[in-house]
């Protein structure tokens, strides 16, 4: 760890540093006594009073220092004077806690930092303590700011839209096109103008992600972001002393109707907002991919990488029964699953399971014989381990479970239990609540020996719920929010080896808060083979490729080709098959033992590789994809064409002037595609549409494992 610390001649702090050798950063303690941030990494520092504040928050009788629609220049940030600061190490991670404390409420600040050693990225959140003789209600409070960006015109912005079925969209544009040029010299102010994004509800991924970015357009340089809130959040970008800044924030009381009253004493913590430095955008989501690593919740499960089997998408659909699963699990054995997933449908008697889900107990009619536990047998003994699907939070409004829990086990408002789609949703705050759940896990990992559970959740609820104690409902969602991740902790505790894959109707729930405990994400919900690449070849900006799980569902009525192709959609994420497997001639179930073979031949390499798109961030509609993962002397290439010329080059900087061999891994049969290295570019060949190519890269002084 680095700490340098300057003093003037009456002793008081005025300038600090802290950091490692990947990210170094430097305060100042400015005129007015608040501590700003004045350089962060390797660029240069700015002037004092072009950075800003540590801490920005809002509160009832303490606005704005001035109106607009962002949160920053606030009445209370200006008043929060620097105390101390300490730093310290974690194991693997350096921290930094600065003191603030503003003398006319007696609210004191803590913004702590932190950062993982050899990692250019930073940890952000700000704890709260009312230390005054009166409450206060906060209404907003950063997470994370930073200023002394380049201006406006030299910046692009990037977002990444994220819907059902079509997740990790990024998109583009300059940064000018979203916050106007008035002339600020002209005018002696900075421009009210933002580019706001925000995140709403229990689906805190549900139109975008909670992530952004700019990138320098000159220098190339990046500077990449992610909002750790498993409910609301925002971040905007605008004008400041000539230069752009960041805020970074979970829910405000403006946008998300949070609010939390502080009594004297009383304490609140942010959600955290990483953000991760790098000279492109490429880079920067390399650190962020190893921070990701870093700040996530340890498990067997992110470099054993085992394939799953899910009898879902384009399958059984939500119908197993005994008959029907008997020859999915042989098959799925066969082709080398090593887990196999029952999705919903099994608690199911009625045939109207939707509304009346919530006690989580077999269908009698769809397992006459035995039971459920007899198909589990089937799936141990043929060396697989058993998962099932469960959607924990809700409770159908003909359950059992909706009248046997009391009113205030619910999400409910204004004394009215809430229902959404014909189902309640359950508060984990609530003792009777998580009693219920934790009855449930222990039930089927316990007794019943599940090792994988396919978490589920398929409801909205916007704003939350005020329950008792909640000053708004804002608050009482990111509380229930925050309570289902410690129930979730609390499961993996008593389980250990137990595997939990997230998943909110696919990728709506795909927020860092989330993926730093559970061991894997569903990426998408999308059927269509054709329309799965843009996903599958985006999700590494939104989970490392061990956690990003991407369906194949090959189909006996498919080509080869069609079975290809959705095959090699998975191969550099984790695999989740699924399919008529059993239906299939041998020679169609030959090319996907020839895929799950290959998968695990390479499967220990991608839980230690950085991703790269040497065609750029997919388009929805691109005719050629490409994902590249990369370690120390290999690389691995997923190259998709849906349509276009059969031949395409694919620049990679990186190994430009290597001597380097291509191997085709994917398809394992002649005549699906050629690749050859000419110097600084792949250059591909893909005869046939839909065609993929998975291509091993090796520097020429490496040995490679068989494939």
């Amino acid at each position: 760890m680095t700490g340098t610390a300057d003093t003037d001649p009456n002793g008081n702090r005025t300038r600090f540093g802290w950091g490692h050798s990947a990210l170094e950063t430097e305060f100042v303690i400015a005129s007015d006594g608040t501590a700003r941030l004045v350089r962060l990494g390797a660029t240069g520092s700015v002037d004092p009073e072009a950075a800003l504040p540590l801490v920005e928050l809002t509160a009832f009788g303490h606005g704005s220092g001035w109106s607009g629609p962002r949160f920053t220049g606030t009445a209370l940030g200006a008043r929060l004077r620097y105390r101390e600061h300490r730093t310290g190490a974690r194991g693997a991670w350096e921290w930094l806690t600065v003191e603030l404390h503003d003398p006319a409420t007696g609210l004191t600040a803590f913004a702590e930092l932190s950062s993982p050693d050899g990692v250019p990225a930073l940890r952000s959140r700000v704890r709260l303590r009312n230390d005054g003789a009166e409450p206060l209600v906060v209404q907003s409070v950063s997470s994370l700011l930073l200023a002394g960006l380049p201006s406006p015109d030299a910046l692009d912005v990037h977002r990444a839209r994220n819907d059902w079925l079509a997740e990790c969209r990024w998109y583009t544009e300059p940064l000018r096109d979203c916050v106007a040029d008035i002339n600020v010299d002209v005018h002696q102010h900075d421009s009210r103008a933002t580019l706001t994004l925000t995140g709403r509800g229990s689906w805190p991924t549900d139109g975008h992600l909670a992530m952004g970015a700019v990138t320098d357009r000159g220098s190339g340089r990046a500077w990449l972001w992610q909002v750790e809130s498993p409910a609301g959040w925002r971040w905007d970008l605008g004008e400041w002393a000539h230069g752009t800044h960041l805020s970074v924030n979970g829910p405000t009381d403006a946008e998300h109707q949070w609010r939390v009253r502080l009594a004297p004493g009383e304490e609140f913590t942010t959600v955290p907002a990483a953000l991760a430095l790098g000279s492109g955008f490429d880079e920067a989501l390399g650190a962020l991919t190893a921070y990701r690593r870093a700040v996530r919740r340890p498990h067997p499960d992110h470099t054993r990488l085992p394939v799953v089997f899910n009898d879902y998408m384009n399958t059984l659909m939500g119908d197993p029964t005994t008959e029907k699963l008997l020859p999915l699990i042989d098959a799925a054995a066969e082709a080398g699953a090593e887990y196999f997933c029952i999705d919903s449908g099994w608690y199911d008697d009625t045939g109207g399971w939707w509304d009346s889900v919530g006690e989580w107990l077999p269908s009698g009619r769809r397992f006459p014989d035995g039971g459920i536990r007899t198909v589990l047998e089937r799936i141990r003994e043929r060396g697989m381990v058993p998962g099932l699907w469960l959607e924990p939070e809700v409770v159908g409004v003909r359950s059992p479970v909706a009248g046997a829990l009391p009113p205030e086990a619910f999400f409910q408002r204004d004394g009215v239990r809430l229902v959404e789609q014909g189902r309640h949703q359950l508060d984990l705050r609530h003792p009777a609540a998580r009693a219920h759940l934790d009855k449930t896990v222990d039930r089927l990992v316990g007794d019943w020996g599940v090792g994988y559970l396919k978490l589920d959740y398929n409801i909205a609820v916007d704003p939350g719920t005020r329950g008792p104690g909640d000053l708004a409902p804002g608050a009482g969602l990111l509380g229930h929010a925050h309570a289902y991740l410690d129930w979730l902790t609390g499961v993996l505790d008593r389980h250990p080896d137990l595997v939990v894959e997230n998943c909110a109707s696919g990728g709506m729930r795909m927020d860092g808060a989330t993926l730093a405990v559970t061991q894997l994400q569903s990426t998408s919900d999308q059927q269509d083979p054709l329309r799965y690449p843009p996903i599958a070849a985006a999700a590494p900006t939104a989970v490392p490729p061990e956690q990003g799980a991407v369906w194949a569902y090959p189909q006996p009525e498919f080509d080869d080709d069609l079975i290809a192709f959705t095959l090699g959609s998975a191969l550099l994420g984790r695999i989740h098959l699924s399919g008529h497997l059993n239906r299939m001639a041998e020679p169609q179930l030959a090319l996907v033992r020839d895929a799950v073979a290959t998968y695990k031949s390479i499967r220990g390499d991608l839980a230690r590789s950085l991703p790269f798109w040497p065609l750029g961030l997919p388009g929805w509609t691109d005719e050629w994809l490409a994902l590249g993962l990369r370690t120390e002397h290999t690389a691995y290439v997923s190259v998709w064409r849906r349509g276009g010329p059969a031949e395409l080059r694919l620049p990679i900087a990186y190994l430009a002037g290597r001597t380097v061999r291509p191997d085709i891994l994917h398809p394992a049969r002649p005549g699906a595609g050629s690749a050859d290295w000419d110097g600084t570019a792949l250059r591909v060949s893909v005869p046939h549409t839909p065609g993929v190519l998975l291509i091993r890269l090796t520097t020429e002084d490496v040995r490679v494992r068989p494939a």
